[in-house]
């Protein structure tokens, strides 16, 4: 007599069902330290800064709760004041020269020149070396007395050295410096945005404009302008959220200033930085934070508008 073995039907849908959590597993493992990462270091973070943009705390007293007082002290502050009129003259300064000279960059490096891949990589560059490094060099170079700037300014000019600009160390052209150094430093970036945007630019187009007689600015002007445009209004979103989130730049060309200095080179993320982990202040240092977080969100919530907007 032969035995059958009978399977129950379920059994197979609870093996079946098994195997599925099985896979939900394994694809979980693998976003699973991504996001464990996400929620420690940047998700609780923010929680945590925005709970304390109520509260009155040192990091060693109990905390106490303020309500809205640290956005009244802000809208009072003037040091708050000053740090974002120097952002806003920072951004002001860097966006406008930054997107010139990448696209000017790009569209010089796009043509057939010699050396045009070194060109290329020589002025991208700067954009990933060392800030630190690039920062000590750039004020070795800008030095009042030693640096090779005011040097050659007076051999050419005859002005005597002492009254020549004194830049990253004098309060009237610190900020000019640190615009300046930041446009050397990241067009490099923005060109190659700009060199992949021409990329896609139809020759045709080149080809009819030149047909109907257009000259070279013409061409630049009706053809290159309008066909850039999304390109050109993403680089204008990411440079002016970069530049009022900048932290790095300053501390690296102005650490250990003196106070008359500061006052002309702080920003925002500075000011955050200093009452925060110089005052202990840590509740008005996360109302700070919190108001640049709007500013940063209504500037991205411009850019899903024109992203819309260019992509219809």
């Amino acid at each position: 007599m032969r035995n059958e073995t009978t399977i129950n039907p379920k059994t197979i849908r609870k093996s079946r069902l098994s195997k599925k959590t099985r896979e939900h597993l394994i694809a979980y493992s693998f976003i699973a330290p991504n996001f464990i990462g996400f929620a420690l270091f940047t998700l609780v973070p923010m929680v945590f800064a925005f709970i304390l943009a109520f509260v009155k705390w040192d990091g060693a007293n109990p905390m106490e709760f303020t309500g809205v007082s640290h956005f009244i002290r802000l809208w009072k502050d003037p040091t708050f004041h000053k740090a974002l009129w120097n952002t806003i003259v920072y951004t002001v300064g860097v966006v406008p020269l930054t997107m010139v000279c990448a696209l000017g960059l790009a569209i010089l490096l796009n043509q057939k020149l010699f050396a045009r891949d070194f060109m290329r990589t020589v002025f991208f560059f700067p954009y990933v070396a060392s800030l630190v490094a690039v920062a000590a060099v750039w004020n070795f170079i800008f030095s009042p007395t030693m640096g090779p700037v005011n040097n050659l300014l007076h051999a050419l000019t005859g002005v005597p050295i002492e009254d020549l600009p004194r830049w990253a160390a004098d309060k009237d052209w610190a900020m000019f410096t640190v615009v300046l150094f930041t446009v050397w430093k990241n067009m490099g970036y923005y060109m190659v945005i700009y060199l992949a945007g021409l990329q896609g630019v139809n020759p045709e187009l080149y080809e009819a404009a030149e047909l109907d007689g257009a000259n070279a600015w013409q061409r630049f002007r009706n053809v290159t302008i309008p066909q850039l445009a999304p390109t050109s209004f993403f680089v204008l979103m990411i440079l002016i959220i970069n530049s009022f989130k900048v932290y790095d730049i300053f501390i690296n060309l102005f650490a250990g200033a003196d106070n008359q200095l500061n006052d002309t080179t702080r920003v925002l993320v500075y000011q955050i930085y200093n009452t925060a982990f110089r005052s202990l202040d840590y509740g008005y240092a996360s109302a700070i934070a919190i108001v640049l977080f709007l500013l940063v969100l209504g500037i991205t919530l411009i850019q899903f508008q024109g992203e819309k907007k260019y992509g219809q």
